[in-house]
């Protein structure tokens, strides 16, 4: 297969225009002359100048060119190519990508070929973003040092090895260090000392902070300081990979950890709009490996997540393959009411999206109500798309675009050129105007007047309940059967109190009692009016006299530094410290599952009365258990809510009816008498949310930190794998790659390794939290001779397939039908053992015995891993046979070669009266075709038909060459 086609003409070129007194070239598409245009969405004409730009006659074709003009008939028919302009990695789901073509460079040079040949060629940038745990909350430092999330704090047999013996150990109260006192010797710290902590620690580069109670600038909060520091010495191993990565390969940027979360960064420093290069100009675009990807459409730049492999492919060059969406129109109308907060609009518009079964669709925002949204909101909105099960949400550029990258240091002659070039390729909006409206595929309309204040939960994201309705929502929460919201606890036990001591003082804990409240991640952060709102509201409390119990975990998780400073600058932040809610790092932490343990006797009173407790956070995730094991019920909530919640005490509040506190002399406080006005937030906003802010930012994202510039890596064009390494290896996809394509295999005889139920999410296929001591991952890390403390994440050894083939399936709320209860065990069903899911699949692999996947509806939703389809992968599974999957899952599916398989309408495991102990033979053509039906037979004499979910004819090729990885691979060769 030839990789390049033949050079000649671009069969656009006429098309080529000018800007800049013919210093800059583009793709002029209103040269086209073909009316379709004018009437494309504006999302579509995006897709239509990549594919127009990038049309080689090989991977884009003209006859692509002509399916997106003819949109409005082609739409859910045709495939289209989409070659975006930049490539988004976190650590997470990076660090897996790019072992990949690490490994893939010691493949190809075994067959004789360059190995720097194997870079990316697609531009990507990689953010050290996910590694971030709380070991400690609060100056005070009432958590030991907890590399790995094992032990509590007062374990006797002291620190393990990998705790340093540098890190300082201090008693008595910090500045922040309890609620509401402060010493004064901490307010004066004095330099670095033995003491200390290293001088590569303390000179990372955050904006100095405020004691709340003397007013003298610290250089950062002790907190902060331990948890970066814990961090980089756990992850230093990770690090060098790294840094190596973005010496050894071309068109690789990493950006070094403490600097901000993916999205993040992705809104504040690598969004361009327009992109320079080659004398053109063109678009922005993106894909990256995480479903919130979608946060950039908010700025006018098509994104959406895919899987970690789909990503790898095209930064090897390979386009996007997808089916030419439909597009919504989201039609926004009416006012937004001054105590709704954008969180409200977009739980709001999420629900509103939700029901009207948008999956796999492109929405695009228009109406007279877009103009009212800033573009910190548009990215909050756009942020929840995975939500609602769209690809995107697409705000296109406008003025309010233009402003806001007037603040974020765009030069003037900058500004001009992005103006100048999307008008001239009609790629502006105004919104006032509805002669610019163009055809959308359907309109849905949505008067922001209607949206009031929600949160979410207490199991799914979906499920909003009104603020003014939480109470009474919660109540029959415990009455309901145990499901997506039910946790049936009975009337008798449901006004359970128990009693427990937390410093020396005795408090209560009930069904609904919160005992996490988190302000956490980029995905809420990046709103300045949420997070100044929230700010002020702990302002007013704190000066009303109210406070947070003390046995709650309180942080606060900002998205970048530019959080923390405009919070300091407004002068909220130390009111936000005084309740608890201190800044205990920059990355994703309890959003992740990287919470701290909670204080034993709360674990304990819990267990105790099998309490109902509560988790409220600011992020995007909050599955059952995701949080912590003993807290059941989580709820998403903006984060004043979060604030307002933590100081009640419990989510079983009427803030109408019932006061959140009492003043000492004896005062109710109401919620209303302590929320901020609209007007007094934006004025805050526009006092603060400057653009010294961003040049901060920029400033220190390119002098990165001492600790990262000191960090050594190899100087090698191959990457020296250690073999006694526990978080790098060379993965073995490529092992025996030939150059010929092997004929398709049909699977004899399988077992099914698992029988699962509806929405099985890719947290339960491949977590991303504490990795449990009773593991089949922690019996390999133990064998290793690691310390539970050591173990670190599933998500920081995402680059060791040793580990992350034992956490497939290891999530503790996994339902198999084979057990009965959740937990992750199976069946193995020639001994009838029950056994851990990956020393079951070993078993059958040593046997020869090919395995399947049973499931029901949504298989495979959630956030995007490319571990949900690796893990399978190497546990020998080589279908999944499911009612439905999620699209982004299906595709990562086919990209490592396992066949998704889906039973017909009206069918599923029990309609056909399976028991999943049959044996299953599913015997394949020489020749597959997109969504070609199959015929399953049993070793009960059974037979029924599935239809094999390859989409396109690109997705039968990848699962004939045994997945992309080896496609890529051979085409290499």
């Amino acid at each position: 297969m030839a990789l390049t086609s033949p050079v000649k003409e671009h069969p656009y070129s006429h098309l080529i225009d000018t800007l800049k007194d013919g210093r800059i070239k583009f793709f002029n598409l209103q040269k086209l002359n073909d009316p379709r245009y004018d009437k494309l969405p504006l999302s579509i004409r995006v897709l239509l100048e990549a594919t127009v730009r990038n049309c080689d006659g090989f991977y884009t074709k003209e006859e692509d060119v002509q399916n997106l003009l003819d949109w409005q008939q082609q739409q859910s028919k045709a495939e289209v190519p989409f070659s975006p302009a930049r490539v988004l990695l976190q650590d997470f789901t990076g660090i897996p990508a790019m072992v990949d073509l690490a490994a893939m460079r010691d493949a190809v040079a075994k067959h004789g070929v360059d190995p720097s040949l194997v870079n990316p060629k697609c531009p990507t940038d990689l953010i050290v973003d996910h590694s971030l745990q709380i070991d400690y909350s609060k100056c005070a430092i009432q958590n030991a040092p907890n590399p790995g999330g094992g032990d509590g704090p007062n374990q006797s047999q002291g620190p393990s090895r990998s705790t340093p013996s540098r890190l300082p150990s201090r008693g008595g109260s910090h500045c922040g260090g309890h609620r509401g006192t402060c010493s004064k010797a901490a307010c004066n710290d004095p330099p670095a000392s033995p003491g200390r902590p290293p001088a590569s620690v303390q000179q990372i580069e955050n904006t100095p902070l405020l004691c709340p109670f003397h007013l003298k600038p610290v250089s950062e909060t002790e907190t902060t300081l331990k948890n970066q520091e814990m961090e980089l010495i756990r992850n230093k191993e990770r690090l060098q990979f790294f840094k190596w990565c973005s010496k050894a390969f071309k068109n690789v940027n990493v950006v070094p950890p403490d600097v901000g979360a993916v999205h993040q960064v992705n809104l504040e420093y690598l969004s361009r709009v327009v992109q320079v290069r080659d004398g053109f100009i063109y678009p922005d675009s993106v894909v990256g490996t995480d479903s919130h990807t979608t946060m950039i459409n908010g700025l006018g730049i098509l994104g959406w997540g895919v899987g970690g492999i789909e990503s790898e492919a095209v930064m090897l060059g390979q386009p996007v393959s997808l089916t030419l969406p439909q597009v919504v129109g989201c039609k926004l109308v009416g006012s937004i009411n001054p105590l709704t907060t954008s969180i409200d609009v977009v739980l709001g518009i999420t629900k509103h999206l939700r029901q009207a079964g948008i999956a796999g669709k492109f929405v695009e925002f228009f109406g007279p109500g877009v103009s009212q949204l800033s573009a910190p909101d548009r990215t909050t909105i756009a942020n929840m798309c995975p939500e609602y099960n769209a690809t995107v949400s697409f705000f296109p550029v406008d003025q309010v675009t233009l402003k806001h990258f007037k603040k974020t240091n765009f030069t003037q002659e900058k500004l001009e050129l992005l103006e100048s070039y999307m008008k001239a390729v009609k790629l502006f909006r105004c919104f006032e105007d509805p002669s610019e409206d163009p055809q959308y595929s359907e309109v849905i309309e949505i008067n922001l007047s209607s949206m009031v204040p929600y949160v979410s939960g207490p199991k799914r994201p979906q499920d909003r309940v009104a603020v003014c309705s939480m109470k009474e929502d919660f109540q029959s929460c415990l009455d309901e059967k145990v499901g997506f919201k039910g946790f049936h606890i009975s009337k008798e036990k449901q006004d359970t109190r128990i009693p427990f001591l937390h410093g020396g003082q005795e408090y209560q804990l009930a069904h609904g009692s919160v005992v996490i409240a988190a302000v956490i991640s980029c995905t809420n952060n990046c709103n300045p009016s949420v997070m100044l709102t929230a700010g002020l509201l702990a302002k007013k409390a704190v000066e009303a006299g109210l406070i947070v119990k003390p046995y709650i975990r309180t942080s606060l998780a900002p998205g970048s530094g530019m959080v923390t400073h405009y919070l300091s600058t407004s002068g909220v932040l130390p009111y936000f410290n005084q309740l608890g809610f201190e800044v205990i790092g920059y990355g994703c932490a309890t959003c992740v599952g990287n919470t701290a343990p909670l204080p034993e006797a709360v674990v304990d009173a819990i267990k105790q009365g099998d309490l109902v407790a509560c988790g409220v956070l600011s992020g995007n995730r909050h599955f059952e258990g995701r949080l912590c094991d003993c807290v059941r019920a989580n709820y998403l909530a903006s984060p004043p809510l979060v604030v307002a919640y933590a100081i009640a005490g419990t989510v079983g509040i009427d803030f109408e009816k019932e006061p959140l506190g009492v003043t000492s002399e004896g005062k109710d406080v109401y919620l209303r008498d302590i929320w901020p006005s609209r007007e007094e937030v934006q004025q805050t906003e526009e006092d603060t949310v400057i653009s010294s802010i961003f040049k901060d930012l920029r400033g220190r994202m390119e002098k990165g930190n001492t600790f990262w510039n000191n960090v050594d890596c190899p100087d090698s064009v191959l990457f020296p794998w250690d073999h006694k390494s526990t978080y790098i290896r060379s993965p073995c996809f490529f092992s025996k790659l030939s150059k010929e394509v092997p004929p398709p295999q049909s699977i004899e005889s399988a077992h099914a390794l698992l029988f699962l139920g509806d929405k099985v999410t890719t947290d339960h296929i491949s977590p991303a939290g504490s990795i449990a001591r009773v593991s089949a991952a922690a019996k390999y890390l133990l064998s290793k001779r690691l310390t539970p403390r050591e173990f670190n994440s599933y998500g920081a050894r995402r680059g060791n397939d040793a580990v992350m083939t034992r956490g497939t399936f290891a999530s503790i709320k996994l339902q198999n039908r084979f057990i009965g209860k959740s937990g992750p065990k199976t069946l193995h069903i020639p001994s009838g053992q029950t056994l851990d899911v990956f020393e079951a699949a070993d078993r059958y692999q040593r046997d020869g015995i090919p395995l399947i996947i049973l499931a029901g509806k949504d298989y495979g939703s959630g956030n995007s891993r490319d571990w949900v389809a690796k893990g399978p992968y190497l546990l020998g599974v080589r279908a999944v046979i499911a009612e439905s999957f999620e699209k982004l899952h299906k595709n990562q599916l086919v990209g490592m070669g396992i066949m998704p398989l889906e039973f017909l309408p009206g069918q599923n495991a029990d309609s056909l009266e399976l028991s999943g102990k049959e044996r299953f033979t599913i015997t394949l053509p020489e020749s597959l075709s997109p969504r070609q039906q199959l015929t399953v037979k049993t070793s009960q004499g059974k037979s029924f038909v599935v239809t094999a979910l390859f989409d396109t004819e690109m997705d039968v090729i990848f699962f004939q060459h045994g997945g992309l990885l080896r496609y890529v691979g051979r085409t290499l060769l």
